[in-house]
């Protein structure tokens, strides 16, 4: 019998997910669940998105059942996927203080997405420690449950490479091979970050540039009849820029129908398609698409505690198993003193 990969993977509680989340790493991970072929860990990592809210826990609580929702929405099945509450799996605050014993502060400054973040963030010099050390507690998350494979996006290559390194030195230092060096599984390109509504590189909830995966018909409506096209298509016969389209950069990934996508694109740039009908195609194809998640996410709202019970069912399973990689480490080192 083969071996199942192990996958770790998550998101941070801070908002309700949207379509850029479905996109990059959400739909991704129900066809590497259905594959069969994966043991799927994934986790709301509601410890991690603390390390820039703590002031406001409230925003983090309210936000781990959102996301909790559209993880059951858009199809990934607790009866073949471990959904997880990083904070309710005390495993992985003893693993990430012992990596950060093996790390040093220089190497943690060099992380180029830590650096990153930090200067989106603004923080100047009052860097909350624990968002510095963020990826030794990724480390310890996808060490913990001896990941294989962990689904990212380009943008995170760096965090997994610490996290080889971290590895590689407990492995060296400790003489033993506990540890599992993960590698990453990345969206198909170009498919990893969707542009915002207003056209920006990126779609988040801060520049509320989203389409929420539990937005409503009328608020999708809305949204798309107010995206950023093509500045210069004026007039409705005037030829169409179709690069740097947001309304063509999104029929290009939901649209399954290839072959009108591209008759659009030629009759736009010809001159001759207006931009408010372009639109309505557009709305009408991310209706057809959300319409069902939309239904599976107010059905499992229904039953809140529900949903709850199965964030603690997944927690418990994944506790007994980052407690054995727990126990395996402190054997390594030598520090299970009663055992």
């Amino acid at each position: 019998m083969t071996k199942k990969h192990v996958i770790l993977t998550g998101d941070r509680p801070t908002g309700k997910l949207h379509i850029g989340h479905y996109v990059g790493s959400l739909k991704n991970r129900v066809e590497l669940q259905n594959t069969g072929n994966y043991d799927s860990y994934i986790m709301i990592a509601d410890m991690q998105a603390l390390t820039d809210n703590a002031r406001d826990p409230e925003k983090i609580r309210n936000s781990l059942i959102q996301v909790a929702l559209d993880y059951l929405a858009v199809g990934i099945d607790p009866e073949k996927s471990t959904i997880l509450v990083q904070s309710q799996i005390p495993a992985l605050s003893e693993l990430t203080e012992t990596y950060l014993n093996l790390v040093t502060v220089s190497r943690l400054e060099r992380n180029p997405t830590v650096k990153t973040e930090i200067k989106q963030k603004k923080f100047g010099e009052s860097v909350p420690a624990g968002f510095f050390i963020y990826p030794v507690s990724q480390a310890a998350d996808i060490t913990a449950f001896k990941a294989d494979t962990v689904p990212v996006g380009d943008d995170q290559e760096p965090m997994l490479e610490q996290t080889r390194e971290i590895v590689r030195t407990f492995n060296n230092v400790y003489g033993k091979e506990i540890l599992v060096e993960p590698e990453g599984y990345f969206p198909p390109k170009g498919l990893g970050r969707i542009p915002g509504l207003d056209g920006n590189a990126k779609m988040s909830k801060s520049l509320n540039n989203a389409i929420y995966l539990s937005d409503d018909e009328d608020t999708i409506q809305k949204k798309v009849m107010s995206m950023y096209t093509d500045p210069k298509h004026i007039k409705v016969t005037d030829p169409g820029h179709v690069e740097g389209n947001t309304v063509f950069t999104y029929l290009d990934i939901f649209d399954k129908d290839k072959k009108k996508v591209a008759d659009l694109k030629a009759q736009y740039q010809a001159g001759g398609l207006g931009d408010v009908k372009i639109k309505r195609y557009l709305n009408e194809v991310l209706q057809n698409t959300l319409k069902p998640i939309r239904e599976r996410r107010e059905q499992y709202a229904q039953d809140i505690p529900g949903v709850y019970d199965i964030l603690k069912r997944g927690s418990e399973k994944a506790n007994k198993v980052a407690n054995q990689t727990l126990d395996e480490v402190r054997d390594a080192m030598g520090i299970n003193y009663f055992k």
